[in-house]
């Protein structure tokens, strides 16, 4: 069958990069392909032209394959809105709300729109490369498995596994995992692949052979630390850097909420050499020479503006207002400025109310469907177009409406703005990646734009590591295992 799957040793291993990067390299060669993830768990998600939601690594994935995203490519996105609780997202539409438990008992019935989806994408294209989620070592979780050897064997399609040896320990994790693997489901892996490795490859040489001999596992390339991959969008929170372009003349900071959702937002930002962009994590205070401060979005409104005031973040915020500072709140963090954020059905958690930052005179209801949808229209205090997509629950009033962020096509208004200006609250994601909204947006803060286009540097960056990914590893070899 015309398909491969990269599964890993371990959860942020670099099987993402890898996948995008087989899928541009496959482009190159004049194959159709496209990208699958049976499962996956991210707060950072994307909007499909078909209306639905789908992971934002898999988005970037179909970039790589030259095609527009699409719910079938992930048909299965779990999003934690707690430590123990997550939203299930089934083909791109909000199914259940579930605790880990509960989850365990609703997922069987997965195992058939996820190969409903795969199906269709192998009708329609010369390869799919699927990625697997975690690691099949967590042999606890094999039983209804549909993200990794459950899936491989229901779907017939080869593995191929990828170590990380920059995190140390690559010989254990590769010929552990074929340790613990049953043997039907370690006859389906038919190589491995060493991922991140710095400096000279010839020196692991003899643990190269050491995995082959241990494993009786193929190997298929040492494939170096690619660094220019900090320029493409990151999934996972755990990437998120601390600061960018530190020689930045203007200082943007976002907040690292605790269930932080959408966080790519701040890329395009981060690429422009005269901001410094960077994080503030938790038991940090908000820096005082920040000119604009960002709300991100959050998969729990309530639950973060809770985990925001023990950082002593909302006196920080007020202070900072009162300096003349900027602040914008995209999505969650919109509703956080409001006067109240107010979910008497408990979708995002228990019922009830909790009091916003008062920096905007809105509140918010949780409430109604979810809103899916790529925007158009026209960015208020510039006059320049914007685009962008929402996805979230709530509907958002109150007389600072009146000064809306934009106004979209075929809707009107949307977002709010503070009677000084210097308060701004929307629904957009992906506004920044426009480059002219943000070189306008960049200029109304008396700030000069000096980026390169951000779509064509994520292009030219995916580029960038098929060629690194054709240099190194025997990408003949992996396609054979496909076909």
């Amino acid at each position: 069958m015309p398909a491969l799957m990269i599964q890993g040793t371990g959860s942020n291993v670099g099987k993402s990069l890898l996948v995008a990067g087989l899928c541009r390299a496959a482009r190159a060669r004049g194959l159709s392909v496209a990208p699958f993830k049976p499962q996956n768990m991210s707060n950072n998600a994307a909007v499909t032209a078909d209306g639905g939601e789908i992971g934002r690594a898999q988005a970037l994935q179909a970039l790589a394959s030259g095609l527009a995203p699409r719910v079938d490519m992930n048909p299965v996105l779990l999003k934690p809105e707690t430590d123990i609780g997550a939203q299930v997202v089934v083909q791109g539409r909000r199914v259940a709300t579930c605790r880990a438990r509960d989850y365990a008992v609703l997922k069987p019935s997965l195992m058939a729109p996820v190969l409903e989806s795969f199906r269709r994408l192998m009708a329609e294209t010369d390869l799919v490369i699927v990625e697997g989620a975690g690691s099949p070592a967590e042999v606890n979780l094999r039983a209804n498995d549909i993200a990794n050897m459950g899936f491989a064997a229901a779907a017939e399609v080869p593995v191929v596994l990828a170590g990380d040896i920059d995190r140390g320990g690559v010989i254990a994790q590769i010929v552990g995992t074929k340790a613990v693997l049953d043997p039907e489901d370690a006859a389906r892996v038919r190589g491995f692949i060493i991922n991140r490795f710095r400096g000279d490859p010839s020196l692991f040489d003899d643990g190269y052979r050491i995995i082959e001999a241990r494993t009786g596992w193929r190997g298929f390339g040492v494939l170096p630390y690619f660094a220019e991959a900090a320029r493409l969008p990151a999934e996972d929170a755990l990437d998120l850097p601390r600061a960018t372009n530190a020689e930045g003349r203007t200082r943007i900071v976002c907040l690292a909420l605790s269930r932080i959702a959408n966080f790519d937002d701040l890329d395009p930002l981060a690429a422009e050499p005269s901001l410094s962009v960077g994080m503030v994590r938790p038991g940090e205070p908000i820096p005082g020479d920040a000119a604009v401060v960002i709300l991100p979005g959050t998969k729990s409104t309530r639950g973060d503006l809770a985990f925001l005031r023990a950082q002593g973040w909302d006196i920080d915020l007020l202070a900072h207002h009162r300096r003349g500072g900027h602040v914008l709140g995209i999505c969650g963090g919109y509703q956080m400025l409001g006067r109240n954020v107010a979910d008497p059905e408990g979708i995002e958690g228990p019922p009830g109310e909790t009091p916003g930052l008062g920096l905007l005179d809105v509140t918010t209801v949780m409430a109604g469907d979810k809103t899916l949808r790529e925007v158009r229209g026209r960015h208020v205090a510039t006059g320049r177009p914007i685009r962008g997509y929402e996805i979230h629950i709530g509907r958002t009033e109150g007389p600072d409406r009146a000064r809306p962020f934009a106004s979209v096509e075929g809707e009107g208004p949307e977002g709010a703005t503070s009677a000084d200006g210097r308060v701004s609250g929307s629904y957009l994601h992906g506004m920044f990646a426009d480059d002219a909204f943000r070189a306008a947006w960049l200029e109304g803060l008396g700030v000069t734009p000096g980026g390169q286009g951000y779509g064509a540097g994520i292009e030219r960056t995916l580029d960038a590591l098929a060629a690194h990914v054709e240099r190194h590893l025997d990408v003949d070899g992996l396609l054979s295992l496909a076909r």
